[in-house]
């Protein structure tokens, strides 16, 4: 019934097995692809007919983590996957970024990548299966691919690569690397490490692209049994029109592409363009001989290859810097009064405005995920509103661009947070763009670092990113630090690098051309290295490491232990006594199992009130101590004093004060803030206080002061003795 094929071989210690034709037979190309016991079905379906009115690829990638591929139900009131998660927002980019570049230039056909996890071991990340699965469901599909990819990802444990890590492993690892790439190059690099040298990071981008080799191997072979025919497709031959839009604006795109300022270059240009249609479609004429479309792509194109010979022919960049030359930058820091750390990180014409706000554990943001929920207490979202680039646009939900920028910036920065055990906060970072043109990305991890720093987290280190780009003509090439909005449009690489002044914290990597070699690769590590020390230095003249005190606002939190089956009494009957420690002192106050608990407020005295309370739940005075009090009832024979939390004790008359006491209320009355000495307790577990013992003013204990007096004269009149 079924005419399926199969090819499976044994890559990182795993089977990978691919497989079509049983499943979704109706799809252009399918492939039911498991590694281990993790399951992806991955499935393309592209139109017979290009879209009108469209000048690029219409591709969407869509990736789906579906609970029960985990034996899980989802979380929530209506039990039912919802609108992508941001693990599978990413892992849409994933596949989208190293398989765009490799479709037929001029392919118009909308086409959709749909891949769908139905079973998820806890062991392999359905990540990179479901890469490899969509390049195999691409390569059988018969549409105009110039594939297969292969990815992988690449670990560093014990200064050793490894491929394709299990899960519970990477927490071991100093790498999490992921690569994608043809036969020949490398198309795509994702990437967190902790201060890896530039070195160690290229050595593992190409241990991955040597050990996905297999993969695109195995995917030939199940083309060679399975792939349809190709498409009939044509690029239209537009040798004449570029020379004649060559010979129109020439000059005038020259100029343009002279002028350092972004928005009057862009007017340059775009009166270049309405010099070309124009001249095309002169207004009143009939039957042209192009259509708009293909003139306005013809003059993109002739924008292209201007910019890019300039620079390969001067060494001079659109805003007259040479290759390596960074863009003038100010850093600022604590330019918010009220935000508990805040920093405004300007390069050129790239400007953003980040704010730190630290929360307690109230805060955590709960993430509901294949292999379970967790708790994530540093977060970082990044907002690229339209005004940053002089537009008007629809402002609403994060989408791909800014939760994937956001994310590069996340990575860049997690490895220098100090242990959450150390500093208990929960760390929110907003990146504001308020100006862009070029890498607002890495300006949110610069100004990240220094918002960090102005809210008092110590971070490990500084941390900086910087963009660069690439011009590759044939044997030439140019390889540019801190490119422009314009060299990143018209140019061949985006190749973003974060770290310290120690290593790399963040690689990510996209290639709009078949792929790049390892020396252009090193070339780019060794350049952006420079750039990136440079930055720090700049960043340096706002700050150099975290303020020695949190910011103003900012909450403090105190963390105490306690018994664990003292937590019952300290939350109380349905969380009455929590509520009510909470409402009265005004602190935060968050409990975990293991009997840690947290304490947060911007007011050190709520903080102070709220563990006392707490310890005089959970623990027991001890003899010998002073404590503060409050006097509950006078009687005649003395006092009883509230002094650890719940707990009373009575001062009997006698101990009221060093001096005879003829009537308790000459001394006390109810309400009053006395400091009381635990002298123990009597035959029936009364408490025994005493106030004469204790200075009531400094709460001193009189007792050990007189001991410590006399064991002194002991000791000089020993000495003169001898």
């Amino acid at each position: 019934m079924f005419d399926s094929h199969r090819v499976e071989l044994d890559w990182g210690g795993r089977k990978l097995v691919l497989e079509t034709g049983k499943i979704a037979r109706q799809a252009d190309g399918a492939v039911f692809a498991t590694y281990g016991e993790t399951t992806v079905l991955a499935t393309v379906v592209s139109a017979k007919e290009p879209k009108a009115g469209i000048d690029f690829l219409p591709l969407t990638c869509n990736y789906f983590e579906k609970f029960y591929a985990a034996g899980r139900i989802p979380g929530g009131y209506f039990k039912r996957e919802g609108r992508p998660t941001e693990k599978e927002t990413l892992v849409s980019r994933l596949i989208d970024r190293p398989i765009r570049p490799l479709f037929a230039d001029g392919y118009r056909c909308d086409t959709q990548v749909i891949v769908t996890v139905l079973s998820h071991d806890l062991e392999n990340d359905p990540d990179i299966l479901a890469m490899v699965a969509a390049s195999a469901a691409l390569t059988l599909s018969g549409v105009p691919f110039m594939g297969p990819i292969g990815a992988g990802r690449v670990g560093f444990i014990n200064n050793e690569f490894v491929l394709n890590p299990q899960i519970d492993e990477m927490q071991e690892s100093q790498l999490d690397l992921v690569v994608a790439g043809t036969a020949d190059a490398v198309l795509m690099v994702e990437s967190e490490a902790k201060e890896l040298p530039e070195e160690a990071m290229l050595g593992a981008v190409m241990f991955g692209h040597r050990h996905f080799q297999p993969v695109i191997e195995a995917i030939i072979q199940l083309a060679e049994k399975a792939a349809k025919e190709p498409r009939d497709f044509k690029l239209p031959d537009n040798e004449a029109l570029d020379k004649e839009i060559l010979g129109l604006v020439e000059q005038d795109l020259r100029a343009a592409y002279a002028i350092p300022g972004k928005q009057e270059r862009h007017t340059a240009v775009e009166a270049a363009k309405a010099k070309v249609m124009g001249h095309f479609f002169p207004e009143g004429a009939e039957n042209p001989p192009y259509d708009k479309l293909r003139v306005a792509g013809a003059f993109k194109e002739l924008e292209a290859k201007i910019v890019r010979w300039s620079i390969l022919d001067t060494g001079r960049r659109i805003d007259g810097r040479d290759v390596k030359t960074v863009r003038p930058i100010v850093s600022e820091a604590g330019i918010l009064p009220r935000a508990h750390g805040s920093a405004l990180f300007t390069r050129g014409e790239t400007q953003a405005l980040v704010i730190a706000t630290l929360g307690t554990g109230e805060d955590e943001q709960f993430v509901d995920a294949l292999q379970g929920t967790y708790k994530e207490t540093f977060l970082l979202h990044y907002n690229f509103p339209p005004f940053s680039v002089g537009e008007t646009g629809r402002l609403g939900a994060p989408g791909r661009r800014e939760i994937g920028h956001g994310k590069l910036a996340w990575r860049a920065i997690r490895p220098m947070l100090p242990p959450h055990h150390e500093f208990p906060y929960t760390i929110r970072i907003v990146s504001e763009i308020t100006e862009s043109n070029g890498s607002s990305s890495m300006a949110t991890v610069c100004g990240t670092s220094l918002a960090l720093m102005d809210a008092g987290v110590p971070l490990r280190r500084p941390t900086a990113g910087i963009a660069m780009g690439l011009i590759l003509e044939g044997e030439r090439y140019a390889v540019l630090s801190d490119i422009l909005g314009d060299e990143d449009h018209l140019g061949d690489m985006d190749f973003k690098v974060a770290g310290t002044e120690r290593g790399v914290t963040s690689l990510q990597m996209d290639i709009k051309i078949s792929g790049i070699t390892e020396e252009i690769m090193r070339v780019a590590l060794t350049q952006a290295k420079d750039g990136r020390l440079h930055i720090l230095g700049e960043m340096a003249r706002a700050l150099t490491s975290a303020r020695a005190e949190l910011g103003a606002h900012a909450p403090r939190i105190e963390v105490i232990t306690i018994p664990v089956d003292k937590i019952r009494e300290v939350i109380g009957s349905g969380g009455k006594v929590i509520r009510e420690i909470v409402e009265k002192t005004g602190a935060k106050i968050d409990i975990s199992d293991d009997g840690t608990i947290k304490i947060a407020s911007a007011n050190g005295e709520s903080i102070k009130a709220a563990i006392n309370w707490i310890k005089s739940i959970a623990s027991e005075p001890e003899v010998g101590h002073v404590y503060d009090g409050t006097v509950v009832k006078v009687v005649d024979f003395g006092a009883f004093v509230n002094f650890f939390g719940a707990k009373d004790g009575l001062v009997h008359i006698s101990q009221l004060a060093p001096r005879r006491v003829q009537k308790t209320t000459d001394v006390v009355k109810e309400g009053d803030k006395v400091k009381v000495k635990l002298l123990g307790f009597d035959e029936r577990g009364k408490v025994r206080l005493s106030m004469k013992v204790v200075d009531q003013q400094t709460g001193e204990d009189l007792e050990a002061k007189q001991k410590a007096e006399a064991e002194q004269a002991r000791e000089t009149a020993a000495a003169g003795a001898e």
